[in-house]
């Protein structure tokens, strides 16, 4: 479709109306339910912003146990949201009697759907990888932490060294169930993906299939357009014809006459 086409589709108010043709009548429902997607599907731009910004403290001095959970948290909610917006575009795809306008509205609306959920995928899995390699680092950690030293000394060094290892077996514990709560916030991630990825599927299926009726759209305008313009050319050279045939009839009239009058006078002469 040219951008040209495209712009003027989207110029077209959605509460326009022709009382000659149903699929141009406004529908308040629809309009009230696209323009609350469209709304939703905006405030997810400020979670995107968020959560990149969040990413870029992992890995670094910045990153802590807050700053990941601010991490899951952003992730959580917005995958909710999408979930959310997703079953609400499918209504819409499936929404009956629509307009040229409204059609626009849908694809519209999918394809910016479909742009901030490949945005948002695209962070999800640099979460997971971040995660995965902070995990992997406490877990590294660990074992060497909780693995056993050599003993060396009498027998108060080695009552010393058992003390030691018997208070810090709680923070051992501590720390691997803070591991074990990390890995299984990273499977939680991977689920998402997975359940995004099949909901970008079916949104992929709907902008193709909107494509496709957005393409009919504009041919059948560009016939219409065609169309138009040939009745207007016809139109034209009619009225020229028509103007033409009056002068033509102006001057035999005006000839009759003139004849009449000189055929008056030679009857007035004689």
């Amino acid at each position: 479709m040219s951008f040209q086409h495209s712009s003027a589709l989207e110029s077209q108010p959605t509460n326009w109306r022709r009382e000659d043709d149903p699929q141009y009548v406004d529908d308040p429902e629809f309009r009230d339910f696209t323009r609350d997607l469209s709304d939703k599907l905006f405030s997810l731009t400020s979670n995107i912003s968020n959560l990149s910004r969040e990413l870029a403290k992992l890995g670094t001095k910045r990153e802590t146990e807050r700053a990941r959970e601010r991490v899951r948290d952003i992730i959580e909610d917005t995958s909710a949201s999408f979930k959310e917006i997703g079953e609400g575009l499918k209504k819409v795809t499936a929404w009956p009697d629509v307009g040229p306008s409204q059609k626009f509205t849908q694809t519209k609306l999918n394809r910016e759907f479909k742009a901030s959920l490949t945005e948002f995928q695209q962070l999800q899995r640099q979460a997971i990888k971040k995660e995965k390699a902070s995990a992997s680092a406490a877990r590294a950690a660990l074992d060497q932490a909780s693995s056993p030293t050599q003993e060396q000394g009498g027998f108060g060094q080695q009552q010393e060294q058992e003390q030691l290892r018997l208070a810090s077996q709680d923070e051992v514990d501590f720390q691997e169930s803070l591991i074990i709560e990390r890995e299984s916030e990273i499977r939680n991630i991977e689920q998402s993906v997975g359940e995004l990825n099949e909901l970008f599927r079916d949104v992929a299926h709907m902008v193709h299939e909107q494509g496709e009726q957005l393409d009919i759209i504009e041919e059948n305008v560009e016939v219409t357009h065609d169309a138009s313009q040939g009745a207007h050319k016809n139109l034209v050279q009619a009225n020229r014809y028509q103007k033409n045939a009056r002068s033509k009839a102006c001057i035999l009239l005006l000839i009759l006459a003139i004849v009449l009058v000189i055929i008056v006078l030679a009857v007035a002469i004689d």
